[in-house]
């Protein structure tokens, strides 16, 4: 049926075929223009995921803005010098000036609240700032910045050369209620509960959404580039490094872009050196070339016409494509050369149709594995995992059928040209990989066991991590800036608790002694006793000493950072009142009383007297090499626990950290689980290919081997699995098993010949090993640009890939035929002749 095919519409028509798919692809070609990317956090998050719909409402209850955070060194003098607080106004005025930014928070504007020590009454009255304080005590305030439980290693750093300037940033309230009325929208269409119209809608908002967003990821793309200009300008007279989850975000959509720049062209120039070092002839680099570009063209447009987004995870999409075609065309190439020497006589129709039918199953077997591989992708809960999954099954049934087609139809456009067999003299691996198998009975049998046993061990101490500040080079200002703040500042990664009280106790604690200070307060105290007000009896001594022991418990951890609390105004309460604990009616005067901007920086996101619950906030330090997420969570999870005495009081843990340590969590669990079932799905392909259970053993095990080596080196070496080294082996299994097929295939069709297990790995070796080495060379190579990405994980990927291809490589060369020689696995040949 194949034969007919070829025979009776691609080799008797072949110029109307190349015109007819050139008109499609160049239609395609169109919509390759509107492909997007996305590189925002929620592409990062398990939608399902049940603290992230905690963490939105945590949000909506607390005053939590967008923020960037700039931090400022001056080069010269002491950072209170008077020189070096004009700088600080006037790089404030420029970003207030700028659109996107509702306030700037520096030390010139926050309360100063002991320099010097104030009784609390004046405090309510009003608050000085270093701006508006006359005559100010530059030794108090250094003193109080460098000890205040509000500012010390958050505000300043620990030797005051360095303070934050926080950019408040005005909130896109459109954006947060498209979003919620998607999702909204997308549970109903999940439960099957949606009507007609919910649909209707969906469609509209997610539209609406989508452009939307669009829109104001340009835009913060223009505000960011605005604060780096005004950041340039006072970058002579100090050091400045911009940092926040928007800089990030935008960051990586430019690291991305470079990325899929760099790959596509880069790698085209290294394919063209391979195939002319390889074949050098001119058709041999024109018709690889051609289909390895029309087939991603193709790819790219379907994805620009189904909107599919490429992300961090997927943006090395274009070069796994370009391997995959590549390693394609050179099995039919390598083919049709062998047939060429073969057959001196033979037609230009003969060998062509002849190398189509030949390569036809093994490609076809092969790219079906390559699609299980990234198919085990789909079942990821992480939408761009998913995706990946989804653009590279998609593009490697688009690359065979594009070669099949373009190969034979270019070829028999072309005149035949005798080709020359001077393969054997160019690479001696071959010869010395055939003695090896011939020589090393024993060897390779214990090098495969020692490989799998180093395997075991090194996958024992494998960890799951994500550290974003480790997702740069160091030599980037993105990843300079990330350290300053993350090791002076207080911290990257925000994590909070959130505690929830049972009951509002309607208690009034006993008053204690207090001093003259606070005789104001007893016309107050009347007051809220005959209004019974709630405010005064919500800051109970229970509570006070709940959220202290947990604000305490949580700066002896190494790992965090800054933490905030009410706890920290109770500190700071304490310094205030000589000493003594601020009692419920002084705090639930401040929390009526104070100025809502100072309410808004001290109160207010720590606590929600009407839902009776407490926020407490901190930041992990991202560079701290002993930082294990998943454990500290758990420790924080347990520690907590058993901090809480009532326990009627719970507590739920949010933020970023838990949520990008939920993602990873739920992508190694089902990379792993997955694993397992693709290894079946191969299992039970190989015995569909090669009808024989020995023989899908064999190759399995010839798969195994090297894949499970991988894990092995990242667990010795410290590697740690995160989003993009952790879809390794599912690629890796998509990639490798090629070589397998093609392989067992042709050892196959050569034991036809003289039923002899030796002889046929030999001439097995001679012929279809070339094409493997050359492949497998070409996707080394192929993957080794990665190295030039700005993302470190990125680089990782490409050089563990490298070196898997390289293990498969010699498994297949090695392993897989002194196998084949061992079980003997083709004896019922024999019978049969």
């Amino acid at each position: 049926m194949i034969k007919k095919f070829y025979d009776k519409l691609i080799l008797k028509y072949p110029l109307a075929i190349l015109i007819i798919l050139l008109s499609l692809i160049g239609i395609l070609g169109y919509f390759a223009t509107k492909l997007e990317i996305d590189a925002s956090s929620e592409t990062l998050l398990v939608e399902d995921d049940k603290d992230l719909k905690f963490y939105r409402e945590v949000n909506k209850t607390y005053k939590n803005p967008n923020f960037l955070i700039v931090a400022f060194s001056p080069k010269q003098g002491e950072l209170l010098d008077e020189k070096n607080l004009n700088i600080i106004e006037n790089i404030s005025k420029d970003f207030l000036s700028l659109d996107v930014v509702e306030n700037v928070t520096s030390i010139l504007n926050v309360p100063l609240l002991q320099s010097p020590i104030k009784p609390i009454s004046e405090l309510v009255s009003g608050i000085d700032t270093l701006q508006t304080k006359q005559n100010p005590n530059k030794d108090l305030i250094k003193n109080e910045f460098l000890t205040s439980p509000l500012y010390k290693n958050a505000l300043v750093s620990e030797d005051l050369k360095t303070t934050a300037i926080v950019l408040s940033l005005k909130e896109e309230r459109k954006y947060y209620e498209l979003l919620e009325k998607r999702n909204l929208l997308l549970k109903k269409q999940k439960n099957n509960s949606a009507t007609n119209d919910d649909l209707k809608e969906l469609e509209l908002i997610q539209k609406e959404f989508k452009k939307y967003r669009d829109y104001l990821r340009e835009k913060e793309s223009k505000d960011i580039e605005n604060i780096r200009n005004i950041i340039s300008k006072y970058s002579n007279d100090s050091k400045i490094f911009l940092g926040g989850v928007s800089m990030i975000a935008n960051d990586v959509i430019g690291f991305v872009k470079n990325d899929l720049k760099i790959y596509g062209s880069t790698l085209v120039f290294i394919l063209i050196f391979i195939l002319w070092f390889i074949f050098r002839h001119i058709r041999w680099i024109v018709i690889p070339i051609s289909i390895c570009i029309l087939s991603v063209i193709s790819t790219t447009g379907l994805l620009g016409l189904f909107g599919w987004e490429v992300t961090v995870i997927s943006s090395n999409f274009i070069s796994l494509q370009l391997i995959i075609t590549i390693s394609i065309i050179l099995h039919l190439i390598v083919r049709y050369r062998e047939l060429n020497v073969k057959y001196k006589h033979a037609s230009q129709y003969k060998l062509v149709i002849n190398t189509i039918l030949s390569k036809f199953n093994p490609s076809f077997f092969a790219v079906v594995t390559t699609i299980t591989g990234f198919a085990s992708l789909v079942l990821s809960s992480i939408e761009p995992v998913k995706n990946l999954g989804l653009m590279m099954s998609a593009g490697i049934a688009i690359s065979l059928i594009i070669a099949f087609l373009v190969f034979p139809v270019l070829l028999i456009l072309m005149k035949r040209k005798d080709e020359h067999d001077n393969k054997t003299s160019n690479f001696s691996l071959i010869d010395k990989c055939i003695k090896i198998v011939e020589n090393s009975k024993r060897a390779i049998i214990i090098a495969s066991i020692i490989v799998v046993a180093f395997s075991l061990t090194g996958a024992s101490k494998l960890i799951v991590e994500n550290s974003f500040i480790n997702y740069f080079k160091k030599s980037t200002d993105i990843y300079k800036g990330m350290e300053v703040i993350d090791e002076q500042l207080g911290g990257t990664t925000p994590l909070d608790i959130i505690v929830k009280f049972k009951s509002i106790e309607k208690k009034v604690e006993e008053k204690p002694e207090q001093n003259d200070a606070f005789d104001m307060f007893d016309s107050f105290d009347n007051e809220f006793e005959a209004n019974a007000n709630d405010e005064q009896y919500w800051f109970t001594k229970d509570k006070m000493d709940t959220i202290t022991a947990i604000h305490d418990y949580l700066e002896t951890l190494p790992q965090i950072g800054k933490v905030n609390s009410l706890a920290t105004l109770l500190k700071i309460g304490k310094i205030l009142n000589d000493g003594k604990e601020l009692d419920g009616i002084t705090l639930a005067l401040l929390y009526n009383e104070i100025p809502s901007e100072y309410k808004d920086l001290i109160l207010s996101p720590y606590i929600n007297i009407e839902k009776n619950e407490a926020r407490i906030s901190m930041r992990i330090i991202d560079s701290n090499p002993e930082l294990r997420r998943n454990e500290l969570l758990n420790k924080i999870k347990y520690d907590v626990e058993q901090i809480i005495e009532d326990k009627d009081t719970t507590f739920r843990l949010s933020n970023l950290m838990v949520l990008y340590n939920n993602m990873l969590q739920s992508l190694f669990d089902s990379q792993i689980k997955t694993l397992g079932f693709v290894l079946i799905i191969l299992l039970i392909m190989f015995l569909i290919l090669f009808r024989s259970v020995k023989v899908a053993l064999i190759a399995l095990a010839t798969n195994i081997v090297p894949i499970s080596a991988i894990f092995g080196i990242m667990g010795w070496l410290n590697i740690p699995l995160d989003i993009m080294t952790i879809t390794i082996a599912a690629i890796s299994i998509g990639i490798g098993v090629d070589d397998t097929i093609h392989y067992i295939h042709r050892y196959k069709e050569e034991f036809k010949v003289d039923h002899n297990y030796v002889n046929s790995m030999r001439r097995a070796h001679k012929s279809i090993g070339f094409a493997m080495y050359y492949t497998s060379i070409v996707i080394m190579l192929g993957f080794s640009i990665l190295i030039l990405s700005n993302l470190i994980p990125t680089i990782y990927f490409g050089l563990l890939t490298v070196v898997v291809m390289a293990s498969l490589l010699t498994s297949a060369l090695l392993l897989l035929p002194r196998l084949m020689i061992i079980f003997k696995p083709y004896e019922k040949l024999k019978v049969e002749k």
